[in-house]
């Protein structure tokens, strides 16, 4: 939503500021400039990246207008106590059953290390490599849009000129040289709002999606090397409950389903 809102708060400003200004919203539809920044901002990237990361972008563009469901953190750390308890009762051969119920992917591969006996350095450096390997693909598909955000207004300058040497080839009809003019710089004000309003803030988005779901699948990691040192219940909600801001950590003492519900609220209530 905040995407979709950031977008249509822009077109207001920028269409109202027009009409104080006096200008009118028709010299919007025009094609060259469309063309200019749009296509060319395409054929950029396509110089710019391999395709099989080009042919991601549709996909990335989708994700960056939804709001991905994702498990809440105080829903990892209730699982991993009860998982502690568990394990503290029954062994660690009682977390087999838990793999297909594990609230996470990434959850469940810690889960079947546990089970298959790996040595906790080593499950704590597969998991690691799993996130670096994670922020890398993530920073290849925020990098795509923060390129757009540089190319789309430098294209807006040669729309510009390309305009400019239009209307100055007309000199001898003022009227059109005026309207030449006016619609070369319309490229210009399409590469700019479309690289700050658009493209950045998008790549700035995915940074920061994937920023969250790191810090997520390492309250994760955590909860595994609690698990295969077998920590008490309770000391594991102590070390897991230092991922949580200080307003939330009263969330633990919910029931899961509640605590899933007080965290979004608590979540809306930092955004907003």
């Amino acid at each position: 939503m905040s995407t979709i809102v950031g977008v249509v708060l822009g077109l207001i400003a920028v269409g109202v500021g027009m009409v104080i200004k006096g200008a009118s919203l028709s010299s919007l539809l025009n094609p060259a400039a469309i063309l200019i920044i749009f296509v060319g901002t395409a054929a950029s990237l396509i110089v710019a990246f391999p395709w099989e990361e080009i042919k991601r972008f549709p996909k990335l563009l989708r994700y960056a207008f939804s709001s991905p469901k994702q498990v809440s953190k105080v829903e990892i750390i209730q699982y991993c106590v009860m998982l502690a308890g568990m394990v503290r009762r029954e062994g660690l051969l009682s977390l087999e059953a838990e793999m297909s119920k594990a609230k996470h992917p990434f959850l469940a591969m810690g889960l079947g290390l546990v089970i298959d006996g790996t040595e906790p350095e080593l499950a704590r450096d597969i998991m690691l490599q799993e996130i670096e390997a994670m922020e890398s693909r993530h920073r290849v598909n925020a990098s795509i849009f923060s390129q757009a955000g540089t190319y789309a207004p430098t294209l807006g300058v040669l729309g510009a000129v390309v305009g400019l040497v239009a209307a100055m080839s007309n000199m001898s009809n003022m009227e059109a040289l005026g309207q030449s003019i006016s619609a070369a710089f319309m490229a210009t004000m399409f590469g700019i709002f479309t690289g700050y309003v658009l493209w950045h803030p998008i790549a700035n988005k995915l940074k920061r999606r994937s920023q969250q779901e790191a810090e997520l699948k390492l309250l994760m990691v955590e909860g595994i090397m609690g698990l295969l040192e077998t920590l008490n219940p309770a000391i594991m909600e102590s070390k897991l409950a230092v991922f949580l801001p200080t307003s939330e950590r009263e969330l633990l003492k919910e029931s899961p389903t509640k605590a899933g519900e007080g965290n979004s609220k608590a979540q809306k209530t930092r955004a907003s």
